[in-house]
């Protein structure tokens, strides 16, 4: 079954703060050093999907908006 939670990143929104990054329980969050944004920063970037609970808390702490966390209650584990 195709997993439907996901975690959506714009990445032009994104400043470099770090919040979700440092915030994130699990860390499965990074900078991605191989790009630049728009504004001139690295964005987050998701390094293990797997690893994700979908806390949604990157999302709750992220002052520009740039991160979404899309949870569909089945899928979401415990």
């Amino acid at each position: 079954m195709e997993k439907v939670s996901r975690v959506v990143i714009r990445e032009d929104f994104c400043k470099e703060c770090l919040y979700c990054i440092n915030f994130c329980p699990t860390k499965v969050l990074d900078r991605d050093m191989s790009k630049l944004n728009s504004r001139g920063y690295h964005p987050t970037k998701l390094i293990n999907e797997d690893g994700c609970i979908m806390c949604g808390i990157c999302g709750e702490v992220c002052p520009e908006g740039a991160i979404d966390v899309y949870r569909i209650k089945e899928e979401v584990k415990k």
